[in-house]
């Protein structure tokens, strides 16, 4: 059962989505070691309470692990793609080199050490790594990074629930991906 207060139990009260019994934590270290990742706290916490079902949201338990493995590499890939067709660069990076293959390997050498974004529902997505939580729901398209939610609760009462009070003095807490926000 759901804590009243939770994430999940603020989904579930939206009754927009089926949820489904959530992942076990056997299943949760499955899903992590599979991909590589550890989910932050309050996500594994969200997972744990109950998985939400249908169109956008990462089916961690069924779903293709093919498109599991595309989602999460989504955020970086469309940096790669906006390097390469639209000729973006970090200024963290140093000078672009002139050669378009040259900057992308330097970008992708790069971007192998920007925190791991972890979806959440559709193009959302948290910051992975145990240990943490409260941290903003960002939604990635190629490097336009956009603040959805000052931590995973407001996010879902602002997708979901219509909620649409100002983010003021939020920001993205991990590297790189703050800087694009």
């Amino acid at each position: 059962m759901t804590d009243e207060g939770s994430p999940a139990a603020l989904l579930a009260s939206y009754a927009r989505f089926p949820i489904r019994p959530g992942l076990s934590d056997a299943e949760l270290d499955a899903v992590e070691k599979e991909f590589g990742f550890s989910f932050a706290d309050d996500h594994r916490a969200f997972l744990a309470a109950g998985l939400p079902a249908g169109r956008g949201w990462p089916d961690w338990r069924d779903g293709d692990r093919d498109q599991l493995r595309e989602k999460l590499a989504l955020p970086v890939e469309g940096v790669l793609f906006d390097v390469l067709e639209n000729d973006f660069w970090y200024e963290g990076w140093g000078p672009r080199p002139a050669a378009p293959g040259t900057a992308l390997a330097v970008a992708r050498g790069f971007l192998v050490t920007a925190p791991r974004l972890i979806p959440v529902y559709s193009h959302r997505y948290l910051p992975a790594g145990r240990g943490g939580s409260g941290h903003p729901v960002l939604s990635v398209m190629q490097t336009d990074v956009i603040l959805y939610g000052a931590d995973l609760a407001d996010y879902l009462r602002r997708e979901f629930g219509g909620a649409t009070p100002a983010l003021d003095g939020v920001r993205a807490t991990v590297a790189f991906w703050r800087d694009l926000a």
